[in-house]
C-alpha cells in the first residue's frame, strides 16, 4: 500500500545534470532569490544595506522585478498592499540593525492587518552573533528577539542549504490563516559566499486549510435557524479570506442585517437592504447589535474600534468564526470556531436552513435613518461634501488607501464599499507607500492614497519612488496645519492642544521639484481635480487645505 508520504520525486536526467553543474558566479543571495522565484514570486520590495549586498546583487541575475523605496517602513507599507491586493506572499529585502528596525511599524500593521510579508533581512557575519560585542556596524544582541513579538515566525539561517527551507517555512507561515508577517534573517558572510549548491527549482510550500471542527459548526447552524433577531458582523477575516460571496448567500438566507467592521468594509454590498454599512462609533447600531439574540461575529476580534471603544455589551448568544487563535473569544464569551471564514461559511452554508425575516430590511432602514439624522444635525456639510467629492473622482474598482486622518476617519463608518487603512495598528505614513505597492500589483488602474499634511511628512520621500517607476498613485492630501484627529482629542480632553501644531512646506511646489505633477484644489473643485489626476498617467498630488472635523461620539 503506497502513503502520500512515502511518495518520493526523482529528477529527470536533465535536472540530475543541471544540479551537478550550477552555472559559475552564484553566491547565498542567489539562493534567497531563487527560492523566491521558485515558491512563485515576481516582485520584491525593499532597500539595500551593507550587509544585504549578496541579496541585491543576485537580483540583477534573477527575474525578479525590484521596487526600491526610500525608507524601509514605507518599503513594508507598500509590500503590505501588495499582499492585500493580489492575496500573494509579498518579499521585503532588508539590511541589518537600523534599516531591520526601521520597518517594524509597518510590519506591526501587516500583522493587524493579516497581510503576507516575507521579510527577509541579513545579519551580521556568523562571527558575531550572539553576543553584541563584537563592533560589527549595525549589530544587535539578538536582532530576531526585537521582531518576534510582532511577526507571526521568525526563521533564522546559518548555511547556504538552510535558505531554501527556511524561505519555504517563512512562505508556507505568511499565508496560512490568518495571513501575516513573517521574518528570516541571514548572515552577510553566508549570502556573500560563491555556492556550488544546485540552483532552486519549483519549492512546495503548500499552506494547510484551517477546516472549523464540524461539531462546532453544527451547534452554530442550530443556533442560527432558530434565532428570532440574528445579526452579522463582518471583520477583515472575511475580505482576506475572499468570503465576501458566501457571506452574502448566508445573511440572504438568515434575512440577517449586516454590519462590517473598519477592517473588514467591501465584505458585504454597502446598498444592500440587509446592510447596516459600517456606523460602528454610533450607539444606534450598538443597540441594534446588543439587541440581537444570536450574533454571528466573522473574522473579528471585536476589539477597540469594531466594539464602539468596548462599551459594546451584547445580551444574546455570540458565534465567532476566527482564523487568529489569539483573538478567539478575547473580548467576549462565544461559541468559538477556529477556522478559516470561507470554509467556515461554507459549512453553514451546507447545514442552515433558510429562514425568512420580513422586517429585517425595515429594522435596518430605522437604524440608518436614525445614524444619518444624528449626523445631518451636526454642521458637517463640509466633511460630507469632500468625503462625496472623493467617492464620486475615484473610477470604479479603483483601490483608495488611507493614512491615519480626520478623513479617513470619516471614510471608516462612511465610506460605501471596500478601502484599505492602517486602522489595524494605527501607525502615520501608511497612504501613499502602500498605494504605491498597489500599482505595482496592479498598474493598470490608478490608486489612491489619501493622507493629512502630518502623515504626508511621513513618506514624502516615496514622491521620488513614484516618478522613478512612474506609478499611476494620486495623492490626495488634506492639509490643516497639524495633526488634526489628536488637536481634537487633546482640545476635548484638555481644553486646548499641545503638540499638534506643524510647520510644512508648500506640497504644490515640493511635489513639482520630484517631477510629479500638482494641484491646489478646494472643496468646490475638488471632485474635478482629483478626477483629472486620477486619469492621467504617472503619479499625481492634489492638495486640500481644509480643517476638517469628526462627527460626535456616541459611545460616551
Amino acid at each position: 500500500m503506497t502513503h502520500d508520504h512515502d511518495v518520493v520525486l526523482r529528477p529527470t536526467p536533465r535536472q540530475v545534470a543541471a544540479a551537478l553543474n550550477p552555472p559559475p558566479g552564484r553566491n547565498g543571495g542567489d539562493l534567497v532569490v531563487e527560492t523566491l522565484q521558485g515558491l512563485g514570486a515576481t516582485t520584491v520590495f525593499g532597500l539595500p544595506g551593507q550587509h544585504a549586498l549578496g541579496m541585491f546583487d543576485a537580483l540583477r541575475r534573477s527575474d525578479l522585478a525590484y521596487v526600491g523605496l526610500r525608507v524601509e517602513n514605507n518599503a513594508g507599507f507598500a509590500a503590505d498592499a501588495y499582499g492585500r491586493i493580489t492575496g500573494e506572499a509579498a518579499p521585503l529585502l532588508l539590511s541589518t540593525g537600523p534599516g531591520a528596525l526601521t520597518s517594524l511599524a509597518a510590519l506591526q500593521e501587516a500583522a493587524a492587518a493579516s497581510s503576507p510579508v516575507i521579510a527577509i533581512s541579513s545579519q551580521v557575519p556568523t562571527a558575531g552573533l550572539g553576543g553584541g560585542r563584537h563592533g560589527y556596524l549595525h549589530e544587535l544582541r539578538d536582532q530576531k528577539a526585537s521582531f518576534r513579538d510582532v511577526v507571526k515566525s521568525v526563521h533564522t539561517v546559518r548555511s547556504q542549504s538552510q535558505i531554501p527551507s527556511a524561505i519555504a517555512a517563512a512562505w508556507e507561515s505568511a499565508l496560512s490563516a490568518p495571513h501575516g508577517p513573517v521574518w528570516v534573517e541571514i548572515p552577510q558572510d553566508v549570502l556573500l559566499a560563491e555556492t556550488a549548491l544546485p540552483v532552486v527549482t519549483a519549492m512546495d510550500a503548500c499552506p494547510e486549510d484551517l477546516l472549523p471542527r464540524p461539531e462546532l459548526t453544527a451547534v452554530a447552524a442550530e443556533l442560527l435557524a432558530g434565532a428570532a433577531r440574528p445579526a452579522i458582523i463582518a471583520g477583515g477575516g472575511v475580505v482576506r479570506a475572499d468570503a465576501s460571496g458566501k457571506l452574502l448567500a448566508l445573511a440572504e438566507r438568515l434575512d440577517a442585517p449586516v454590519v462590517t467592521t473598519f477592517g473588514g468594509k467591501g465584505a458585504f454590498p454597502w446598498e444592500h437592504p440587509l446592510s447596516l454599512q459600517s456606523w460602528l462609533e454610533d450607539r444606534h447600531t450598538t443597540d441594534f447589535l446588543e439587541d440581537a439574540d444570536v450574533l454571528l461575529v466573522v473574522g473579528s476580534g471585536l476589539g477597540e474600534l469594531s466594539s464602539n471603544y468596548h462599551t459594546f455589551q451584547p445580551r444574546g448568544r455570540i458565534i465567532q468564526i476566527e482564523a487568529d487563535l489569539g483573538k478567539l473569544e478575547s473580548n467576549h464569551p462565544a461559541l468559538g470556531i477556529h477556522a478559516d471564514a470561507r470554509i467556515a461559511l461554507q459549512a453553514l452554508l451546507e447545514t442552515v436552513p433558510e429562514r425568512r425575516d420580513e422586517r429585517a430590511a425595515e429594522r435596518v432602514r430605522t437604524v440608518l435613518d436614525r445614524v444619518r439624522a444624528r449626523i445631518e444635525a451636526q454642521d458637517l456639510g463640509e466633511e460630507r461634501r469632500v468625503l462625496a467629492a472623493v467617492r464620486e473622482a475615484l473610477p470604479a474598482g479603483a483601490p483608495s488607501f488611507w493614512d491615519m486622518t480626520i478623513l479617513a476617519y470619516w471614510a471608516w463608518s462612511a465610506w460605501p464599499g471596500s478601502m484599505h487603512s492602517a486602522q489595524g495598528a494605527g501607525g502615520l505614513g501608511y497612504g501613499f507607500p502602500a498605494a504605491l505597492g498597489a500599482a505595482v500589483a496592479d498598474p493598470g488602474r490608478p490608486a489612491l492614497a489619501v493622507s493629512g499634511d502630518g502623515g504626508a511628512m511621513y513618506s514624502i520621500a516615496e514622491l521620488a519612488t513614484a516618478r522613478q517607476y512612474d506609478l499611476p498613485v494620486t495623492w490626495l492630501i488634506v492639509d490643516d496645519g497639524g495633526y488634526g484627529i489628536l488637536r481634537e482629542y487633546m482640545t476635548d480632553t484638555f481644553g486646548e492642544a499641545t503638540a499638534t501644531e506643524l510647520a510644512r512646506p508648500d506640497f504644490v511646489a515640493l511635489a513639482e521639484s520630484f517631477g510629479v505633477p500638482a494641484v491646489r484644489t478646494t472643496a468646490d473643485t475638488l471632485t474635478a481635480d482629483l478626477a483629472k489626476a486620477l486619469a492621467a498617467p504617472g503619479p499625481s498630488v492634489v492638495v486640500l487645505p481644509a480643517l476638517l472635523k469628526m462627527f460626535a461620539p456616541t459611545h460616551l
